[in-house]
């Protein structure tokens, strides 16, 4: 595939639109533009570099965050005039911290807004936070008291009561992000496990 083998004569600034989605989860993430440099750097370096319409000059998604797009394959559309790239980002997609630039419904559940405020516990480290503390005393505790939230889940789930199931799964959740975070994890990590294990 090159970029000449694009249809662009109809989009009159010779800009090939290009759609972003998460290879793994399928998730839409957001929509760039490639010129002929950009489209040319992306093959040869295999992450994703636009071409800024704003500022006018190509940049490589991540140059600044850290937070690349890895290309793992790539669509052109049935008319020839966009392109699919299905890549593997390495973070958050949207300049906002969030997975990805269109704000679908399931792009924000609370169990990502959580995991958010606990990297963010682990960036600053406030005094008085109980995650601070927990933090504080490392992965090995940490570990310990998922544990013992896993335990009490699934004693609830055995004496078959709804309510403290869900009090305590909600409290495993919590720890289970924690040393998500303290090991260097994210839910997108997860994520990709999960759906590696699936095919």
């Amino acid at each position: 595939m090159t970029f000449d083998d694009f249809n662009l004569g109809k989009t009159g600034d010779g800009l090939l639109p290009v759609v972003i989605q998460d290879a793994t989860t399928l998730k839409v993430l957001m929509l760039g533009y490639m010129d002929r440099a950009a489209f040319d750097k992306t093959l040869a370096e295999g992450r994703v570099t636009f071409f800024s319409r704003t500022r006018q000059t190509l940049w490589t998604k991540g140059e600044t965050s850290g937070n690349f797009l890895t290309v793992k394959a790539m669509y052109p559309d049935c008319d020839g005039d966009t392109l699919l790239i299905m890549a593997d980002p390495a973070g958050p997609t949207c300049h906002r911290g969030t997975t990805a630039c269109f704000d679908t419904p399931e792009d924000e559940g609370f169990i990502r807004t959580l995991a958010r405020v606990i990297r963010g516990r682990h960036e600053q480290m406030p005094d008085g936070s109980y995650t601070t503390r927990l933090f504080i005393k490392g992965p090995k505790a940490i570990a310990k008291k998922v544990g013992e939230e896993a335990v009490e889940a699934a004693l609830e789930a055995t004496d078959g009561n709804t309510g403290r199931f869900l009090y305590e799964t909600a409290d495993l959740t919590y720890h289970l992000l924690v040393l998500m975070e303290a090991m260097g994890c994210r839910l997108e990590d997860l994520e990709r496990e999960l759906a590696l294990r699936h095919r």
